[in-house]
């Protein structure tokens, strides 16, 4: 079975392809890996590209491929910035995946398609009713809606799947500053934030239920969210960071009432709704539909992410 991969050269796309038979498998992106019997076929995602030569053949897309948050994003009309990329060049790689005879194609969504936050204890759920609140949920909660309409015309099967904030070996942003943060072994900010919950997934975790949907007869035009199915306060993801990278860890009990007066002194009040609130996902559906879990514990993935960063840090 011939499998077609977009984002190939993104974080997750560069796991994703250590788990597929590079026999079987064709990549369409803007960078040639040179990755030894694998096919390149060098494209953007967007409305205009034409990928017909890409997908002959072709049994399965897994579409990794996004416009994601820019820093100092100076574009004028960003929302159709964001749509051009993540909602019209979704479909029209999902049109021509028709007309190719692809079977199945499988959808990396967000959790922004959901919303922001979870009140303590009260997850987002596969079936929520979509609440994004910014232009990238927007763009991807309406790539999904046409998908499921594309999927009812036409037969093709469609996965989506809403990952929560994703890390591992190489993640970067504020996974990864944070990882730093922590590495030092100093005094943290942070012993008030006890009583947040935050869903996290690994990326091993997110390859395995991608490599998982390719197949399995009942992910079809299915909704999955996924998690390490171990939620964690902003104090205990330190903690496990401290763990993992074998540093002493003490925690400043700074209250949140401070926190949310510098967020609204310094116009910071995402910032600081981020760092104190919850994002829980419930992934009982994912479990029960594919009878999958996690193999990676939250533990685990911890340690594989901060032995890479310490590696990396010795290279420098």
């Amino acid at each position: 079975m011939k499998i077609a991969i977009t984002g190939s050269s993104g974080f997750l796309g560069n796991h994703l392809i250590k788990s597929i038979s590079k026999e079987n498998l064709v990549i369409l992106g803007r960078n040639d890996l040179n990755i030894p019997n694998v096919s390149f076929h060098k494209c953007s995602i967007d409305n205009r590209s034409n990928f017909y030569e890409a997908l002959d053949s072709v049994s399965v897309v897994i579409h990794c491929a996004a416009r994601v948050h820019i820093m100092n994003d100076n574009s004028t009309n960003p929302l159709d910035d964001y749509r051009e990329v993540n909602t019209e060049g979704t479909l029209n790689l999902a049109k021509q995946a028709v007309e190719a005879g692809v079977k199945r194609f499988i959808f990396i969504s967000s959790i922004k398609v959901n919303g922001e936050s979870t009140q303590l204890g009260t997850p987002f759920r596969f079936d929520d009713q979509h609440s994004p609140e910014d232009f990238y949920g927007q763009s991807k909660s309406e790539a999904e809606e046409q998908l499921l309409q594309l999927a009812e015309k036409t037969g093709l099967q469609v996965v989506i799947i809403r990952p929560t904030l994703v890390y591992g070996p190489g993640v970067k942003a504020n996974f990864a500053l944070l990882l730093n943060l922590v590495s030092k072994g100093l005094p943290l900010p942070f012993g008030c934030i006890k009583d947040n919950k935050r869903s996290l997934v690994s990326v091993d975790n997110l390859v395995d239920l991608i490599v998982t949907c390719i197949a399995h007869p009942k992910a079809a035009n299915q909704v999955f969210l996924v998690s390490d199915d171990n939620d964690v306060s902003t104090n205990e993801m330190v903690q496990q960071m401290a763990k993992a990278l074998g540093k002493s860890q003490w925690q400043l009990p700074i209250p949140n009432a401070f926190y949310r007066l510098v967020g609204k002194v310094a116009g910071k009040e995402d910032v600081i709704n981020r760092l104190l609130g919850s994002l829980q996902v419930d992934i009982t559906h994912t479990k029960d539909t594919l009878g999958w879990k996690p193999p990676q514990t939250l533990e685990d993935g911890f340690k594989q992410t901060a032995d890479f960063f310490l590696k990396s840090k010795l290279k420098d």
